[in-house]
């Protein structure tokens, strides 16, 4: 099952939006530490709605324990960032139990978390003078092309 991974984020409307789409999709979401907000803020909460309740979360409370837990689990960590190698999301192929981290709105990825990466992606942006899409944005457009891939490829 694919797993979605934020990365010390710093905006809780943008955690609150990604809990509300991992929530729609029955997707695990994993936060690490330090987070820019108490998960107990308002905006958080407000963003994921009603919907906290469906969100599988598991906190991790530093990148170390985080890297630790993943690799007592299967599949691959792929990392989004403007700074991908790889491949364009579209072109990379994804598999059902990959792990798809995203880094926080003001840093991306750090280079701890690059380097544990199986692979690194970008979403194709056409305006140069744009840095990055929000951060709920990519992690929804990721995750969903990734679970359009497992689709496809299951026969569904």
């Amino acid at each position: 099952m694919l797993q979605l991974v934020l990365v010390n984020p710093q905006i809780p409307p943008n955690t609150g939006n990604v809990a509300r789409t991992c929530a729609a999709t029955g997707t695990q979401l994993h936060l690490i530490e330090p987070l820019g907000f108490e998960i107990s803020d308002r905006y958080l909460k407000r963003a994921g709605l009603d919907y906290w309740p469906y969100v599988s979360l598991k906190i991790h409370p530093s990148i170390d324990a985080f890297i630790e837990f993943q690799r007592q689990q299967p599949g691959r960590c792929i990392g989004f960032s403007v700074r991908g190698k790889t491949a364009s999301h579209f072109d990379f192929g994804f598999q059902a139990d990959d792990w798809l981290l995203f880094g926080s709105e003001t840093n991306g990825l750090p280079d701890q978390m690059l380097a544990h990466c199986a692979a690194t992606v970008y979403i194709p942006m056409d305006e140069p003078g744009v840095r990055s899409l929000n951060l709920s944005v990519s992690a929804a457009v990721g995750l969903f092309e990734a679970r359009r891939q497992v689709s496809v490829a299951r026969g569904v």
